[in-house]
């Protein structure tokens, strides 16, 4: 993460607009992307580490982060939203993603060292657990009333927001959000996860 004194979390620093920079960097300029790092790494890494807890592993999705956000800035798009709360957001699921990849590690671990140590690695059975677990959430979702499965799908395979779930499926932003909390809840029932 660039050292050096932090700029506000609002995106701006003395001359420089986030909004202004993200534009400029997607046309390919490599010092408005310089100085956009400098704008929102940090509040991007306060993102990460509320998440993730661990400071290294903070570290690791903020620099993902900032790949992306230079890979994909021909994407951003002003009328749906600033530049930082678009970043924040591929932060927010960065982030997220990097907790559930690590929750899923730590599960496979605990399963193999069930079997005991000298139990072999059995990808055969790994591929048929994980075929198992989608069909499960697929089965759930079919549980679902069509705009509620839609707007899941939309957020969480298709990692848009809840404002471009509402536009793509033309419904008010309240609308969409009720929709997904009481899916998730259904989900959640279905799959028999705890709260």
């Amino acid at each position: 993460m660039a050292t050096g004194t932090r700029p506000p979390e609002n995106g701006t620093v003395p001359g420089h607009d986030a909004d202004a920079l993200l534009g400029r960097a997607a046309r390919g300029d490599e010092r408005a992307f310089e100085l956009l790092y400098d704008v929102v790494a940090a509040p991007v890494h306060g993102l990460a580490r509320r998440i993730v807890r661990d400071p290294a592993m903070a570290e690791e999705v903020t620099q993902e982060v900032m790949i992306e956000v230079w890979r994909s800035a021909t994407r951003y798009d002003p009328g749906r939203g600033s530049a930082l709360a678009w970043i924040m957001t591929i932060a927010h699921r960065r982030a997220v993603d990097r907790v559930r990849r690590e929750q899923s590690a730590g599960e496979r671990e605990a399963r193999a060292a069930r079997y005991g140590p000298g139990a072999a690695h059995d990808p055969v059975g790994e591929r048929v657990e994980t075929r198992l677990e989608h069909e499960r959430v697929r089965r759930c979702l079919g549980t679902l009333t069509r705009v509620q499965r839609e707007s899941v799908t939309l957020a969480y395979y298709g990692g848009h927001t809840y404002r471009e779930v509402a536009e793509l499926i033309g419904a008010p932003l309240n609308t969409v959000r009720t929709r997904m909390r009481d899916g998730i809840i259904r989900l959640r029932d279905c799959l028999g996860v705890e709260r």
